[in-house]
């Protein structure tokens, strides 16, 4: 018997029951059916030869197309199954990250955001042209000097009542459009972000626009369009990023996105909102499903990678308590210490990535159909989409990274995946915004809820990731009983983290608040309040979140098989990996002492029950 089938036989709990319990049998079973169809067909072999990125990139769209052909979910049953649309992405991320990038790209960004951003019948026969791939929509927003800050685009849309057309300009090369996925080499049409001017001289901010870029047939661009291909890239060269500009380019008025703001025929401005930030905000939030959708991939590489260094942790031997016997690394406290935190964290990660999609796709659906939306709920997932996207690309990059370490000198051969991995997850880092930066959005929020909260108003969200904030001085008041790995619960993990959560978010938003008063000016407040204060809030606010939701997955695991045991300690470790980063801010705020949990021992100790 194999050193890796003997430690499966000691398995503790029921796997296949683990799986459906994380990620609902629904999800598993319709990956698994999806995973058999394609390993049936030789278009989706793996091969060893090296190919070009013209090679990847037409190899990316023969296996999108074949997708399409599957039809493993129709278009109509997106929003009424959007599980299986999840289970869809997931298998087709695994079988080649650039398939689920070019068919997500183009049907739901572009095209979901032109069905809840207008009600044009032309732009819904566009939309619906995306499901068959005759439309091959992108997403074009990002320009050479401008990616986070959206506002300050200089693409320019000039309205000419006359013609009752938009006239798009790229002012100057920073204005250039770039990284714009499958934009290089096949895009058809392209949702245009770009500064709206009336007759009159005014700008009007930014909106969007549905531009066609290339004849669908011939895919030559049109006259006044210049685009082409970014180049190389450190990976994912299956998908063509493409950059684009205008010259006097002229779009009919109804290409424009109308729902947030419109013009007349005679070339009045018109919006519902009397706030042009939220109707900015508003705008934006097709990024939202973007950054839900890459928790997910996300986690899908941390999953592989530590797979791979596990199983291999198994069966790889050296030294022993005898010169006869070697023992397999994974008996090492230091090999378990460095990975099965990260084990925990897929855990976690793989429950709150699938209920995060499918509470945003719940979202989603109700705007399309028109049903109860509470107000609360966009900036909700805003920031939730924010702050997971960047936890989860983090944990994943450092996770893959400790994985390859983990296992040696064979971790470093191209066949071992560690590679591939590492290039394929690292723009996850940067592309729907950069980690950092989009965790200020994160933290606005937070501060915002504050300001609320000293003017009376309750701290509450659809969703429960604010909740415990409503009542952030009862919970500073609280102590810890001293506790032991082996006799802390992850309830009492999630105790200490809503203790932390709540003394970051009184705090920050109080730096805020001392900054603003001596320099009177808000983005120098902001500014000055990010490092130890705001940008941990942010990063905390994600780690309670999905420590708070894998604790309502382990109260709603049964005894049997195993599951509530086995999910339990993993959620502990989870809770106190985490807190051991933030062991400074506990002792500071004497919620933690030196014999309390939170350390390196309760860690490593956690890697054995």
């Amino acid at each position: 018997m194999s050193s890796l089938d003997a430690y499966r036989k000691k398995a503790s709990f029921d796997v296949v029951a683990l799986k459906n319990l994380v990620e609902t049998a629904e999800v598993v079973e319709f990956r698994e059916r999806i995973w058999e169809t394609l390993a049936n067909d030789p278009l989706f072999s793996k091969s060893s030869a090296e190919l070009t990125c013209d090679e990847q990139q037409l190899l990316t769209f023969r296996r999108t197309k074949r997708v399409v052909e599957y039809e493993f979910v129709a278009t109509e049953e997106y929003m009424q199954f959007p599980m299986r649309l999840y289970s869809m992405l997931q298998a087709l991320y695994v079988a080649d990250p650039c398939i689920p990038a070019e068919f997500f790209l183009s049907a739901q960004m572009f095209g979901s955001t032109i069905l809840t951003g207008s009600n044009s019948e032309k732009l819904m026969d566009i939309a619906m042209a995306t499901k068959n791939l005759e439309v091959i929509g992108c997403f074009a927003l990002t320009e050479l000097a401008h990616g986070s800050n959206s506002k300050g685009i200089k693409t320019t849309a000039t309205y000419d009542p006359k013609k009752s057309q938009f006239i798009l300009n790229t002012p100057d090369l920073e204005a250039t459009k770039c990284w714009v996925g499958n934009l290089g080499k096949m895009a058809t049409h392209a949702l245009v972000y770009a500064q709206l001017y009336t007759p009159d001289g005014r700008c009007h901010g930014i909106h969007q626009f549905v531009v066609p870029v290339r004849d669908i047939h011939t895919l030559k661009p049109f006259p006044g369009i210049i685009v082409g291909d970014m180049g190389p890239k450190i990976g994912l060269n299956g998908l063509s990023n493409g950059f684009l500009s205008f010259i006097d380019y002229c779009i009919p008025k109804e290409y424009l996105l109308n729902k947030g703001g419109d013009v007349s025929l005679d070339g009045q401005y018109l919006t519902p909102y009397s706030d042009p930030g939220k109707r900015h905000g508003a705008m934006l939030g097709a990024l939202s499903g973007g950054r839900v959708s890459i928790v997910w991939m996300a986690v899908q590489h941390l999953k592989l990678a530590v797979t791979i260094s596990v199983r291999y942790s198994a069966v790889r031997r050296q030294f022993g308590p005898t010169p006869s016997e070697e023992l397999p690394v994974l008996e090492y406290q230091l090999q378990r210490w460095r990975l099965f935190p990260y084990l925990a964290a897929s855990i976690g990660l793989s429950h709150v990535a699938m209920t995060l999609f499918r509470d945003f796709a719940q979202y989603q659906f109700s705007l399309l159909s028109g049903g109860v939306v509470k107000a609360e709920q966009g900036p909700e997932i805003h920031a939730l989409s924010c702050g997971c996207k960047s936890l989860a690309g983090f944990i994943a990059m450092s996770g893959t990274q400790e994985s390859r370490e983990a296992c040696g000198g064979h971790g470093y051969l191209a066949a071992n995946q560690f590679g591939w991995l590492r290039s394929n997850l690292d723009p996850m880092l940067t592309y729907e915004g950069d980690n950092n930066v989009i965790l200020l959005q994160t933290s606005n929020y937070l501060v915002g809820l504050f300001d609320d909260k000293q003017k009376g108003k309750a701290v509450k969200s659809p969703m429960g990731s604010v909740d415990v904030l409503d009542n952030y001085q009862l919970v500073l008041g609280k102590t810890f009983r001293p506790l032991s790995m082996k006799t802390l619960t992850y309830k009492d993990a999630l105790e200490m983290f809503e203790w932390l959560f709540c003394d970051l978010w009184a705090n920050s938003c109080r730096k805020v608040r001392a900054e603003m008063a001596r320099t009177r000016n808000e983005f120098w407040a902001k500014e000055n309040s990010l490092v130890y204060a705001c940008h941990t809030l942010a990063l905390v606010y994600a780690e309670h979140f999905i420590l708070l939701r894998f604790s309502q997955l382990v109260d709603l695991a049964p005894e049997e098989k195993g599951l509530k045991s086995v999910l339990s300690n993993l959620c502990s470790l989870y809770g106190l990996w985490r807190l051991e980063r933030h062991a400074a801010i506990l002792y500071q705020g004497k919620s933690s002492t030196k014999e309390r949990p939170g350390g390196r021992s309760d860690v490593s100790t956690g890697c054995y029950l």
